[in-house]
């Protein structure tokens, strides 16, 4: 396949304006995060790093265990084992490259969210296969698909999907045979409602089978930078994975790995790192607000979405005028025509800038 532009590649001429702001650019686009690695995952990083040996493919069990422990301690999961957990180059190497892994083609159909991080469509589109963009299975008919992502909370608009729905969303996937894939990257920062997991019992109904969730350390811990992230469910699926990603030479660095169990089994950083994203969320909410915006969704993770009802590359403009750049929601499909993304993992000091450009604008 030709793989499209690059969507970040299309903000260039809007970075530029915004660089050219007397206080200089605030990034709010991409949501990268900016502060500093946790000192457990470092450490671990550090001690582990006399590593001449090539590392396993699926992890060592020590830290498939940290992953199952945490889990269990964070959101009520249980019926797990390090038999249920693949390491993964980050999470994106592992959504871009699951259809291919699991030999899906032409004639299979792979359900993205309405409004969806990119990725998933070109990792479908990377395998042949065809896409339908749907929130509602009721509108899919019929259709068998093979693969059906959801996101909550999600990536761009911060929705969260609840538990009932997720249920449904299981049996349904379970009566067709598809695999539901959910992407919970963002399960620890949910700020207006109670995020649920596709693995806890009372969502699944004690059974991960057809089921896999996605996790990452990339926005939790800070460590966009590492590439340290799992997926966690059906062990028959995993293990059909792992021997194709034995093939391929899929492996996190040894010493990644050691940092990736440190860093799931400590929650203090992650405590302190909500409680900053939190605050920075309301700043800029509430200047996005005095500045005449809505805000939809935006329950969770670490994006607003925000509109004022024109045209999302307006909008952008309007915000590269006052030094701010964010991402167009077309960059996550049709739905998101008219709104921003706004990300608040800049730190204090750029955000604040924002919301006070925001405010006297």
């Amino acid at each position: 396949m030709r793989f499209p532009e690059f969507p970040w590649d299309t903000l260039g001429d809007a970075k530029a304006r915004a660089a050219a702001h007397p206080d200089g650019l605030v990034d709010l686009s991409i949501g990268t995060p900016v502060d500093d690695a946790p000192g457990v995952a470092q450490e671990a990083l550090i001690a582990a790093a006399n590593a001449p040996g090539y590392p396993t493919v699926l992890g060592p069990e020590p830290m498939r265990q940290a992953v199952v422990d945490w889990l269990g301690r964070r959101f009520g999961v249980s019926g797990l084992g390090p038999e249920n957990v693949l390491a993964t180059v980050g999470s994106k190497e592992f959504i871009a490259n699951l259809p291919v892994q699991l030999n899906l083609g032409a004639d299979d159909l792979v359900v993205v969210p309405e409004l969806a991080y990119p990725t998933y469509e070109v990792g479908a589109r990377y395998a042949g296969c065809r896409v339908v963009r749907s929130d509602s299975t009721v509108a899919l008919g019929p259709e068998c698909p093979a693969l059906v992502y959801v996101n909550s909370p999600a990536n761009p608009h911060g929705a969260i999907v609840g538990a009932d729905h997720l249920r449904k969303l299981v049996a349904w996937t379970r009566e067709r045979g598809a695999l539901l894939v959910s992407d919970e990257c963002y399960l620890e920062f949910a700020w207006d409602a109670d995020p649920a997991t596709v693995l806890h019992p009372d969502v699944n109904g004690g059974s991960v089978d057809g089921i896999l969730a996605v996790h990452s350390l990339s926005k939790r811990s800070n460590l966009a930078g590492y590439r340290a992230a799992f997926v966690a469910g059906d062990s028959a699926v995993i293990a059909e994975l792992l021997a194709v990603r034995k093939h391929l030479g899929f492996m996190v660095p040894t010493p990644v790995q050691a940092a990736l169990a440190a860093a799931y089994a400590d929650d203090a950083h992650v405590a302190a790192q909500r409680e900053r994203y939190e605050a920075r969320r309301r700043v800029l909410l509430d200047a996005l607000v005095s500045a005449g915006f809505r805000i939809d969704h935006s329950e969770g993770s670490l994006y607003l979405w925000a509109t004022r009802g024109e045209p999302c590359r307006d909008t952008v403009a309007w915000f590269a005028e006052r030094g701010i750049l964010v991402a167009p929601g077309d960059f996550y499909g049709s739905a998101g025509t008219q709104h921003v993304r706004v990300a608040f993992t800049s730190n204090d000091e750029r955000v604040a800038a924002a919301a006070k450009r925001l405010i006297t604008s």
